[in-house]
């Protein structure tokens, strides 16, 4: 439904990064590139946690340690490839179905998603990248392509015991049209302390 494809609102997205790039956007205002490994969730682009900095921040301190930054940004998500709502579901049936068939016409076989090092979460998402990018395909095809891709990426421990809520849940967002990204900032530390009766 091309109605509902626009969301109507700007979201600040946190990327994790090196502080040589958080300089290179932040004070030389050279934007950041695109992520075309072939494990990304979202498929390529630019990657954001959805409105937190503190995920972002766990997630460039546990990879860059000591040299590890966050850049903010104001995004217009623009027309979105939404995979929080349920119409998302026949476009990515539709292009795992395309990606089959391909795969079948030049015989090879299909991508798989794998556990990451360490881990039960499935974090090398090659299967998922490959329908997302058949789903670029197959929008550009017939007019205007997706601006971004949004999911939920359940990830972490059980927040308690017996919980199914994960420790590293997140919505995270993969900007495809470099043009809805409105800004960059520089990201306020908060004060994180929370009281507990």
């Amino acid at each position: 439904m091309e109605l509902y494809n626009k969301l109507p609102n700007l979201v600040l997205g946190f990327h994790g990064c090196k502080k040589s790039v958080y300089d290179d956007v932040i004070i030389k205002n050279i934007p950041l590139k695109k992520s075309t490994n072939k494990y990304d969730w979202l498929g390529n682009g630019i990657y954001f946690w959805e409105n937190s900095y503190e995920r972002a921040k766990d997630w460039a301190v546990s990879r860059y340690g000591d040299e590890a930054s966050v850049i903010g940004a104001v995004i217009d998500l623009g027309n979105c490839l939404n995979l929080t709502d349920y119409s998302s579901n026949e476009i990515l049936k539709t292009a795992y179905d395309y990606l089959v068939l391909v795969s079948e016409k030049a015989q090879v076989e299909l991508p798989i998603n794998k556990k990451g090092r360490e881990t039960e979460d499935i974090l090398l998402r090659n299967l998922d990248c490959a329908v997302i990018q058949a789903a670029h395909e197959l929008k550009t095809k017939s007019g205007k392509g997706f601006d971004s891709v949004r999911g939920v990426f359940t990830e972490g421990k059980p927040m308690y015991e017996g919980a199914a809520i994960q420790e590293k849940t997140h919505i995270q967002i993969c900007i495809v049209n470099p043009n809805c990204i409105k800004g960059y900032f520089k990201p306020l530390e908060a004060d994180s302390s929370f009281p507990i009766p």
